[in-house]
């Protein structure tokens, strides 16, 4: 990394938050005010340096994206440009809790991987004892001391000190939006949505780069395009955490991306060129989102999100468990016994996010067989869906909590069924009329606030307008598309109800319609 930025005609500064590697103090919470703080610091000490031209950037990809994205809270002169690379702008709601969801898996792994590095301990990091723990620590020693440590002791001093959030002790009691985490500290205080307005204040430059399938990092981004007009520059392709790997799901696995990862890094030296250089252009760039099509290996450009050629497309669930586009014309109901151990894989979306691994969800017709699907008729042309698909249903419910996992897929003439995207509601959360929301979403707004809390009434048909996560792909005619409707991802999400047998009622009739909207191209 140091070689290709130096090559680039940057040095480059790597830093550890306080209370995290060779720092010392501790993090009661992440992002706190402090070791935000800390990042004008870090940029004041950058200028006065002999090697320094005065101008900074800040890059980072994950955590360190919102630690670039914060550092223009300080609003240090010096700073003129950040790129916040597969980042969080809520880390609460797109990653951590989608839809309300405890994401399991991705807070647990994170949790201990936190614990592990913040103690300095490779062997539990790598989850590795005896003598395979004696051979990790010989090629990896750990944190490397600072310059003027030589011996160790600072770092030991700083190692001993540290204390990190129990994350997972914290989520599990921050079901809303408002709950803190720390103290009396929320997710909110501590995101980058939650600082907009000083972020937007200092009007630094801002290059944005996320995944269609990481996570809901793009939705999250499409989120600060839409409610902020700072400058920014989106750019959102079919890349896992990090991108460097492919994640289309119709290209084959372990693909090389899309551009490539030295071309992604080529298009950041350019953006901090044009910012960072002995003359910065005086006029900005235009706002804008390039974005990639997935199986139809195109990148388009917008000014604007959804795209002004995309229109709506209403797909309804009706008798047989079909999608078509008429209204029912007679009233129907279809139950839906909610299976627990029904899963969405090993490598989603939701697991790239920590591990930086390739994603990949295999043939999903097996898995189909035990889920509530509705499912098209051939398609007659290629259809080119880009934008935030909703799926509204009439429903009850045996109990008075529970989640929605709610898959779109293609089915291919040969039966194969693609993942395409999917949605994610707790719903109890299921208030959506006249909701409020820190900022701008493409789908139905949700405010996840403790006030807004409704549990279910059992047996009682409610309406459920669900936004699935935002995508850009193409179908192929002749293949069919579905919904695949599940209670439970067992790989990954905490369940709800925590026990007892759920059943699931979809209702759709004339009266009481439910449907897939899809924003579809019209050009």
């Amino acid at each position: 990394m140091a070689d290709q930025w130096n090559e680039a005609g940057y040095a480059l500064v790597l830093v550890d938050a306080r209370g995290s590697g060779a720092s010392s103090g501790q993090r009661p919470v992440e992002w706190s005010d402090a070791e935000v703080a800390d990042l004008g610091e870090v940029t004041e000490w950058i200028t006065a340096q002999p090697w320094s031209d005065g101008a900074v950037g800040a890059v980072g990809i994950s955590y360190s994206g919102n630690s670039a994205e914060l550092s223009a809270v300080p609003a240090h002169p010096a700073l003129r440009a950040v790129a916040p690379l597969y980042s969080d702008f809520d880390p609460q709601f797109f990653l951590a809790m989608p839809g309300g969801a405890l994401n399991r898996g991705f807070v647990e792994t994170w949790n201990a991987g936190n614990q592990a590095m913040d103690a300095n301990d490779v062997c539990a990091l790598q989850d590795v004892n005896g003598l395979a723990c004696w051979w990790l620590k010989l090629a990896v020693p750990g944190v490397k001391a600072v310059d003027a440590d030589p011996g160790g002791e600072l770092l030991r001093d700083a190692v001993e000190g540290h204390e990190t959030l129990n994350l997972v002790s914290a989520l599990e009691n921050a079901t809303y939006r408002d709950d803190p985490v720390s103290g009396d500290v929320t997710i909110g205080d501590i995101s980058p949505y939650g600082r907009l307005e000083t972020i937007e204040a200092a009007d630094t430059p801002m290059l944005v780069r996320a995944g269609w399938l990481d996570a809901a990092t793009a939705d999250g981004a499409l989120s600060r395009y839409m409610t902020s007009d700072m400058p920014q520059e989106l750019v959102i392709g079919a890349w896992n955490h990090g991108g460097e790997d492919d994640v289309d799901p119709f290209q084959p696995r372990f693909t090389f991306p899309n551009p490539t990862f030295d071309d992604q890094f080529a298009d950041l030296v350019d953006f901090f060129d044009r910012h960072l250089g002995a003359e910065p252009k005086s006029d900005p760039e235009p706002n804008s989102i390039r974005y990639y099509t997935m199986n139809e290996g195109q990148w388009r450009t917008t000014p604007t999100w959804p795209p002004a050629e995309m229109g709506v497309q209403r797909w309804y669930l009706g008798a047989d468990q079909a999608l078509t586009d008429s209204p029912p014309v007679t009233a129907g109901e279809d139950d839906y016994a909610v299976e627990p151990s029904t899963s969405s894989g090993e490598a989603t979306r939701w697991q790239t996010n920590y591990t930086g691994d390739d994603v990949y969800y295999p043939d999903r017709a097996e898995e189909d067989a035990g889920l509530l699907t509705y499912t098209g008729a051939p398609l007659k042309a290629d259809l080119r869906i880009t934008g935030t698909p909703v799926v509204s249903l009439h429903l009850s419910s045996t109990h008075a909590d529970g989640a929605l996992h709610i898959y779109l897929e293609d089915v291919a003439p040969d039966g194969r069924v693609t993942y395409l995207t999917e949605g994610i509601l707790r719903l109890i959360h299921n208030v959506s009329e006249e909701a409020t929301l820190p900022y701008q979403h493409p789908g139905p707004p949700r405010s996840f606030l403790r006030a807004d809390a409704e549990p279910l009434t059992p047996g009682e048909l409610t309406q459920v307008d669900m936004p699935l996560y935002a995508t850009s792909v193409q179908l192929e005619a002749g293949h069919r598309l579905r919904i695949a409707i599940a209670g439970s991802d067992a790989s990954t999400f905490a369940r709800y109800p925590e026990t007892g047998a759920e059943v699931l009622t979809v209702v759709h009739s004339p009266a009481s319609p439910s449907f897939l909207e899809l924003p579809v191209g019209t050009d």
